[in-house]
C-alpha cells in the first residue's frame, strides 16, 4: 500500500520546509468551540480545506476539519477507525468504502469536475491541424477522442503528424499522460472513458468487453512509463513546464489556477467529446462526517467557495462563472460515458498497467 501523506487540512511547501496549515480550535469571530472532524480526502480538494475562508465558513457552522490526502482507490487500503468520513473523488471507491465500513443509505455528492486535457498551445494547434482537436479559440478546444485512440492504437509521434516539425518540445510517441489507475481516480477514469470509446460507445461490463479493450489501454499507459500517483503532481509539472505536452487533470485545477490569478502562459484546455465527470462523494463514517457533507451540499457560502475553487456543485450549473476564455459553463457537446462497476474497472486498470492474465 502507497503511503499517504498526513496533512492538517493541507500540507504546504515553503522556503524547503513542510509546514502543516493548521484550522484554528475556535472560530476567530466570537471564540466559539468547534467540533473536529477528521477524514480523509483525494489531494484535488487540499486547497479547498486548507483556504482560510473555508475554515471561517466551517467555523462559524461548528467545525473544524483535519484531512489526510490519499489516492482515491487506495483508500480502500486504510484503516479509517476512528475517521468521520471519507472523501474520494468518485463514487465507485466511494461504495466500496461504504460496503467495507457498512454505511447505509444514499452517498452524498455535493459537487463535481469533469476530467480535462490541458495542452501546450503548440500541442494544440497541431493537433487541430490533423483533425485530432478544434479549437473554440487560442485557449480551449474540443478532442476528438475516437481519433486520438486511433492515432494511439497506430503508435503515431509527434513527427508524424502535420505541423509538428517547427516545434522541437513536440517529438516522440503521441500520448496524454494520466495518474496511476490503480491508486488513482482520474487515471481510473481515464480508461473508463477511453474503454466506452473503444467498445463502440457501449460501457465494459463483460470478460469479452475487458478482453477486446485491454490491449489498447495497455498501450495507452506502458507508453508513458512510470506514472503519477495524484493529479496534483501531474498538474504542477505541466504549469511548471516540465513534461509531456498533453496532461489529463481535472477541471477544477485549472479553475482554480485561473481564480488565484496566475498566469496561464500557453496553456489550453480540451475538453474530451467523450469523458466522465468526477462525483466527488462523501462516505460519512459518522454522524460528524455526514453533517459535514450536507453542509457542503448546501450551505450557500461554502458552494461559492467550491466555485470558488474551481468546483462545479451539484444542482447549480449556472453557479460556475468563473469560465472565461478557457473553460465552458456549460459542458455541451460533451458525452458522458457511463463507468464500468467497481470490479470491472480494478480488472482494466490491472491489465492496464501490465498484467494481461
Amino acid at each position: 500500500m502507497r503511503r499517504i501523506i498526513g496533512i492538517v487540512l493541507a500540507v504546504l511547501l515553503v522556503g524547503g520546509v513542510v509546514v502543516a496549515v493548521v484550522a484554528g480550535r475556535e472560530s476567530g469571530d466570537n471564540g466559539t468551540a468547534t467540533k473536529t472532524v477528521q477524514g480523509v480526502i483525494g489531494s484535488e480538494k487540499a486547497e479547498f480545506f486548507a483556504d482560510p475562508d473555508v475554515v471561517k465558513a466551517l467555523a462559524a457552522k461548528g467545525y473544524t476539519v483535519k484531512a489526510e490526502t490519499s489516492g482515491s482507490w487506495a483508500m480502500e487500503g486504510l484503516d479509517l477507525k476512528g475517521y468521520d468520513f471519507a472523501l474520494p473523488s468518485s463514487q465507485a471507491p466511494a461504495v466500496e468504502l461504504a460496503e467495507k465500513y457498512k454505511v447505509r443509505g444514499t452517498l452524498p455528492r455535493p459537487f463535481y469536475s469533469p476530467l480535462v486535457v490541458v495542452a501546450h498551445r503548440s500541442a494544440a494547434e497541431v493537433l487541430a491541424g490533423n483533425g485530432l482537436a478544434t479549437l473554440d479559440g487560442k485557449s480551449r478546444g474540443t478532442l476528438d477522442m475516437g481519433a486520438y485512440l486511433d492515432a494511439a492504437r497506430a503508435g503515431r509521434t509527434w513527427q508524424q503528424l502535420k505541423g509538428a516539425g517547427k516545434y522541437g518540445e513536440l517529438s516522440g510517441t503521441l500520448y496524454i499522460s494520466s495518474t496511476d489507475p490503480e491508486s488513482s481516480n482520474s487515471g481510473a477514469l481515464y480508461l473508463a472513458a477511453t474503454s466506452y470509446v473503444a467498445n463502440g460507445g457501449k460501457v465494459v461490463a463483460s470478460a469479452a468487453d475487458v478482453a477486446r479493450t485491454a490491449p489498447l489501454l495497455k498501450k495507452l499507459v506502458s507508453v508513458q512509463g512510470t506514472q503519477q500517483t495524484s493529479t496534483d503532481a501531474s498538474f504542477r509539472d505541466f504549469v511548471s513546464g516540465v513534461g509531456n505536452p498533453l496532461v489529463l487533470v481535472y477541471e477544477s485545477q485549472v479553475a482554480s489556477l485561473l481564480a488565484g490569478g496566475q498566469q496561464p502562459g500557453d496553456l489550453v484546455v480540451l475538453y474530451p467529446d467523450t469523458t466522465v465527470n468526477s462525483d466527488h462523494t462523501v462516505v460519512p463514517l459518522t454522524e460528524n462526517g455526514r453533517a459535514l457533507a450536507e453542509l457542503l451540499s448546501s450551505d450557500p457560502e461554502l458552494r461559492k467557495l467550491l466555485v470558488r475553487h474551481g468546483f462545479r456543485p451539484q444542482g447549480a450549473a449556472t453557479a460556475f462563472g468563473s469560465a472565461g476564455a478557457h473553460l465552458k459553463k456549460e459542458l455541451t457537446g460533451v458525452r458522458q460515458a457511463p463507468v464500468p462497476t467497481s470490479a470491472v474497472l480494478h480488472e482494466l486498470a490491472r491489465r492496464a498497467t501490465g498484467d494481461d492474465k
